[in-house]
């Protein structure tokens, strides 16, 4: 008998190279910390703070009047406990002589039932002269409450501060008209990096 010249192959054992194993491990890892860092907000039980709303509807409002071309009004429901997003021109009347529709919302903006609670917000107007207005550590507010705050088709609003009230303690956000942003106070300027 011949041996035939081909002898048959022992299979060869490949392992994987530092590279592969290297390469393995990088993407496991991302992998994980996008489940990980994901999951952490999923999980996370903290809604967004009444301040925290109102700002986000604030810069919706800027945002909605610039792209629009119109006027928009911010305006809060005391009953559903939500910021409103209002298109300036009023809805017209069903028929002659009749009132105007009830007006739809452009945009809600709902605070949390957790954090909403007894909330009150109140827009109040800038200080004119003439108009009831109380001194209060040396800046006039003006005591009169507005029913909406109205933001401009060129990213100014006329000028507010909102005034939210909440188990007995009250704040009050005051924005700047030409920017719609927060305005600093002393003690931010004191605690900012």
């Amino acid at each position: 008998m011949r041996r035939s010249p081909h002898r048959p192959s022992r299979p060869r054992w490949r392992g994987f190279t530092l590279l592969e194993i290297l390469l393995t491990l990088a993407l496991i890892g991302l992998l994980a910390a996008f489940l990980v860092g994901g999951s952490a907000r999923l999980l996370s039980t903290r809604g967004a703070t009444p301040t925290e709303v109102f700002w986000q509807a604030v810069a919706e409002a800027r945002r909605t009047a610039l792209k629009s071309g119109r006027e928009v009004r911010l305006g809060f429901d005391r009953e559903t406990r939500a910021f409103l997003l209002l298109d300036s021109e009023a809805p017209p009347p069903a028929a002659p002589g009749e009132p105007p529709a009830t007006e739809r919302p452009l945009r809600r903006f709902p605070v949390s039932p957790e954090l909403a609670g007894d909330l009150e917000v109140d827009f109040l107007g800038a200080a004119t002269q003439g108009a009831n207005a109380i001194l209060v550590g040396g800046v006039l507010l003006e005591a009169r409450s507005l029913p909406h705050a109205t933001f401009f088709p060129d990213g100014t609003c006329a000028p507010f501060r909102a005034q939210l009230a909440r188990a007995g303690g009250r704040s009050v956000l005051r924005v700047d008209p030409w920017t719609c942003a927060p305005v600093l106070t002393p003690e931010d300027e004191r605690t900012a990096p």
